[in-house]
């Protein structure tokens, strides 16, 4: 499905859409260029399932684990790292956790570790304000 927004308004609204279809073990791919909008998206998904505290882009510390409500939130930034690499961290066995769910930019670097059943979110600039949001499941 694609959706375009036009303001920060609209992709808080989409997340919030996209929050409720969440489940247990779900593994969600974000992809798009720098500044596209992956970590505002997940700012606000995390928020809809009750992440208090801010949310920020995990580039230098790879990982950033939050607390929903009544779940755990992995927030990844794979940009820099290798699947060989991430082995060695231990995320495979952080994204075959069935009782968190996962959200990785950069998903692509790591695509070796990734389930078969994930679900993508291509997110491309059309402009300053709008972007395109595809979700792939």
């Amino acid at each position: 499905m694609k959706y375009k927004v036009k303001s920060k308004e609209e992709t808080e609204s989409l997340a919030k859409k996209f929050a409720k279809t969440l489940k247990r073990g779900d593994v969600v791919c974000l992809n798009g260029d720098l500044g596209a909008g992956k970590t505002t998206f997940t700012q606000y998904v995390f928020a809809c399932l009750g992440v208090k505290e801010q949310v920020n882009s995990p580039t230098f510390s790879i990982l950033k684990i939050y607390k929903g409500d009544d779940i755990i939130l992995n927030h990844f930034d794979t940009y820099r790292i290798s699947s060989e690499e991430a082995i060695e961290a231990g995320f495979d066995e952080i994204l075959d956790d069935k009782n968190s769910i996962s959200f990785i930019e950069w998903g692509e670097n790591i695509s070796s570790l990734l389930p078969d059943k994930k679900i993508v979110v291509n997110i491309k600039i059309i402009d300053e304000n709008t972007r395109e949001f595809e979700i792939l499941r």
